[in-house]
Formats: C-alpha cells, structure tokens, sequence
C-alpha cells in the first residue's frame, strides 16, 4: 500500500479504497463482523493514487471471552492476473468474431466475383473511347474497392495471402507522413523521430503502410477540432520476460518499437476495451467502418508481434506496436515486368455450386480458349469424372460446396487419376490452406474473388509446372 507502520495505524478498510466501492467496503467490514468471514476481490488505493486489484481473504479474531478482538486480513495483490485473464476473453473474442468476419468475407467474394468477371468481360468488348467503356471502368474500381475491403476482413480473420519478405519500414513510415502533411490542417503539428539504426522486420510493405496509416489518422480525427500534435516514432528495443508479464505468447528479443501519438481528447476504459472489436467505432456516421484498428490488431498479431495503448481523456492517446526485427537486411522490391495474358486450348472441368459464378467462370475461360463443362453439383462433378477420366486436362473446383467440399472432391480425383492437375478456389477456408492443400496434391490454390489474369496464370502453371 506504500504507507510506513506508524502511519497505517488508525486508519480504516475504507481509507484505502476507491470512493466509488465505500458500500462494498462497509458491507465486507459487516459481513466480517457479522459472521466471522469474507473473501472476495477488492479494487485498493496505495498512498501514491495508483489503484491496484487484489483478492482478500478475511477472518474475525475472537479473544477468551469469546468477544471479537481483532481482524486477521490477507490481501494478494491480483493485477497482473486480472489483466492476463482479460486478454485471454480479449484473444477468445476476438477468435471467434475472426472466424464470423471470415465467413462474411467468403459471400461477399462470392458477390463480388461475378460483378468484376462479367464486367472485365464486357469491357474487352467495348471499343476504346466507348461511354459504356469508360462507365464500366469505373464499377470495376468500385468493385475493386470492394475487394480491398474484403481483404481487410479477411486480414482481421488471418486468412488473407501476404507478400511477406525482409522489411525496412522506415521509408513507408516516411511516406505515409508525406501523404498526411499534404491533407492535414495547419493546426495540426507532425513530429517524427525515426532512429536511421533500425533494423528489417519480416512484413507485407501494404500491411505496414496500412497499420501507419489507419493509427495516423485515428489520431487526427481525435485532432481534428482543436488540434494539437501527431506524433511517430521508430526505435529499436530488447524485451525480456520482465517486460513482457501480461504477454505470455510474445518471444523475448529485440523489437521495433513504431509509438503514434496524439494529444486530442483520450479515451476513457470502457472505450479502451473495445477499440481492437471490428466495426467499433466513436466517429460519426460516415467517417469511419470500425475496421481499422481491428485489422491493425490482426497483422500485428500474424507478425508475432503486439500492441497496446495507453489513453487519458483529455490527455490523448499513445499506440505502440511492438514487430520483431529480423537479421536480415531489407530489399529493394523487384519490378516484374507485364506478360501478355496466357491462354490455351485444354478440356477443363469446372465445379462451383453457385451457377451465376459457374456462368460467368465458364465465360471467362472460354474467352481464354478453353473447352469448358461445368457442373454446379460436386457429387455429378465426381460422376461424371468417373465415367470419363480422361475427357479432362484440368480441374477448376470452389471449396465451400454442399454434399462434398473441393478439398474432398480433389481427394477423390487424385484416387481416380494421380496425375489430374486441380485448381482449388477459395474465399475463405479454415478447414484448408494453401499449404494443405498443396500438400493434398492440389496444384494451385487461389482467393476470390479470381480475376483474369491471376486465372489464367494459376491454369497454365498448373498444367506447365514449368511456366
């Protein structure tokens, strides 16, 4: 509690306590005097104003009269485990909302395949300074939007495919400032520290990009009435287990520490604990999804790495991310240079339970060249194959199927013919990955929503591993 002996002497179960729980304390102090007991957890006040949980364990002393003498009281201070047990309702939650977001995820790739297939289609059709053309040019940037969104929730849930490589961040952060300096109001001051000795971490340079930027602007929405200062800064620091007491899944070793700051109106705890919940948001109507922290929190979690905040309202707000450096030296990203789009001439059997998709599929690799039967039913898919197992070069097959699943429906190919190259496509999927799946025999695995060319590469790689 931080008192001396002598000034502890006097004093009251309530002087220690928080004024918002005097009741609980009387009635604690009752229940002791009453009936010779209480356990429970309090909330205690130390001598500096820090306030510290603790579970106490209280029996009344009796003396030979059997009159009651004094109290015997055991307090435990419990503020490491409170905290550990609210990260793990914390990590739960937020389990089993990723695994709801990556459902949405997969119906809304659904939604969004067709409405970008048929219009990439249509616009090949389309003369080049054709109205309609130039129309159709713009649902697809809308559809691609949506895409992104997609792959936003799809991050949050981990089941999204990441360009991962050696990282240095310091130019990304640097660009996301220069992008803010151009749109912030004057009254807003960025004020960056990056120490030029970090390291590389291993990272998707879009992720990073999108981590700096989502913390960069929720601090200027809480600047954004009366200003103030937004600031970033980089460095580089050893944690070990002592700094790391409520995160028991992190590896003691040497992080990059990125802190984004502001000093707008802070968050009180309630608002804290529920800032990383996806579609939580204090903004008004049309000025923000509730997506970003949330998906933040998610890349931050699949690098091994962790954040946390710190906020008091009306004295702002700090995030600190914490990514585990790397002792490799960071690369330059290589250009590749655009191919023209592959086609070929090979029978496929194509397998989506969704017949709008199948369509517009079926369209799409005609249009490449192909010889092409679909069928909306994996069990007539598996028949038909039976019969003939050699009517077919290639497989192309949507995971999430009634009756029989893609994985399931490969497995059962690959038993009818070894050599059978298959394409499975997937918008969401925790019973398969990439790699399962690879190791199944499958030989592409591609996310929805699937467009032309990534398509049309998947299929002739698939059939010339070489190419």
């Amino acid at each position: 509690l931080g008192y001396l002996r002598e000034e502890i002497s006097g004093m009251y179960l309530k002087n220690f306590g928080d004024k918002r729980h005097t009741d609980s304390y009387m009635a604690a102090t009752k229940q002791v005097r009453e009936q010779g007991s209480w356990t429970g957890e309090m909330e205690f006040v130390r001598k500096d104003r820090t306030i510290f949980n603790a579970y106490v364990s209280a029996t009344l002393l009796k003396n030979e009269n059997d009159n009651p003498a004094s109290c015997l009281g055991v307090i435990r201070d419990i503020t490491n485990q409170k905290k550990l047990e609210a990260q793990l309702r914390q990590s739960q939650k937020m389990k089993a909302i990723g695994t709801l977001a990556g459902g949405i995820a997969h119906d809304f790739n659904n939604i969004l395949f067709p409405i970008i297939g048929y219009t990439e289609m249509t616009i090949e059709e389309l003369s080049e300074n054709s109205s309609a053309r130039k129309n159709l040019y713009e649902v697809l940037k809308a559809a691609q939007r949506a895409e992104n969104l997609a792959r936003q929730i799809l991050t949050f849930s981990r089941q999204s495919e990441n360009e991962v490589k050696p990282l240095d961040v310091r130019p990304i952060i640097k660009e996301v400032l220069k992008l803010l300096k151009a749109s912030l109001p004057s009254t807003i001051e960025i004020r960056e520290i990056i120490d030029k000795k970090c390291g590389a971490i291993s990272a998707d340079p879009t992720q990073i990009h999108q981590i700096v930027m989502n913390l960069c602007t929720n601090a200027y929405h809480a600047m954004r009435e009366n200003g103030g200062l937004l600031g970033v800064t980089l460095t580089e620091v050893d944690l070990g287990p002592e700094d790391l007491p409520t995160e028991p899944n992190i590896i003691p070793d040497t992080y990059l520490k990125l802190t984004v700051s502001d000093t707008g109106h802070g968050m009180n705890p309630v608002v804290m604990e529920r800032i990383f919940d996806p579609f939580f948001t204090t903004k008004d109507l049309g000025n923000g999804t509730g997506l970003g922290l949330s998906v933040t929190h998610g890349i931050i979690k699949s690098y091994g790495g962790y954040i946390n905040v710190y906020s008091e309202p009306g004295k702002g707000t700090a995030f600190n991310v914490y990514l585990p450096r790397i002792g490799l030296n960071a690369e330059a990203p290589k250009l590749e240079s655009v191919k023209p789009l592959p086609k070929g001439k090979e029978r496929i059997l194509l397998v989506d339970d969704e017949e709008q998709i199948a369509d517009m599929e079926k369209q799409m690799l005609e249009c490449l060249g192909y010889h092409v039967t679909a069928r909306t039913s994996s069990i007539e898919a598996l028949e038909l194959f039976r019969m003939k197992p050699d009517r077919f070069d290639l497989v192309i097959t949507d995971q999430t199927m009634p009756n029989m699943t893609g994985g399931e429906l490969a497995v059962n190919f690959i038993k009818i013919r070894p050599d059978i190259p298959i394409i499975l496509c997937t918008g969401f999927s925790e019973v398969i990955s990439e790699e399962k799946a690879l190791a199944m025999g499958i030989r592409e695995y591609i996310m929805k929503p699937i467009i032309y060319n990534k398509l049309a590469t998947a299929i002739r790689r698939a059939l010339e591993p070489e190419f």
